[in-house]
């Protein structure tokens, strides 16, 4: 099984990027292959970006971990195991949407 995790970036649930994360669910379901997907709506979620306290970078248990425990600890474990993951963002000011750049911040390490 092909686990596939979509994070859609976009404050607005059924507009442009929503539905184009909803087309590539409907493209990836019909080519025939056992796929399970999960679909996030980061606005949905209370979270902040990195707090730069380095524990992602302490040799140990926490290595290459957010030790900050919220509301995106476990979609960030879920995205570690997926095998395919697909971000949607509108774009403002030339940058994806802070919801999105936050959760980047915390899944980098």
């Amino acid at each position: 099984m092909i686990k596939v995790t979509v994070i859609n970036g976009s404050p607005r649930k059924k507009w442009n990027t929503a539905t184009m994360l909803k087309n590539f669910i409907e493209g990836a379901s019909s080519t025939g292959k056992d796929i399970k997907t999960n679909f996030f709506h980061l606005y949905d979620y209370k979270y902040q970006g990195c707090i730069s306290c380095f524990a992602c970078h302490r040799k140990g248990s926490t290595y290459g971990k957010c030790i900050v425990r919220d509301d995106i600890t476990d979609l960030l474990e879920m995205v570690s195991h997926a095998d395919i993951v697909v971000f949607g963002s509108p774009i403002y000011f030339h940058e994806i949407t802070a919801q999105l750049r936050g959760f980047l911040e915390r899944l980098i390490y």
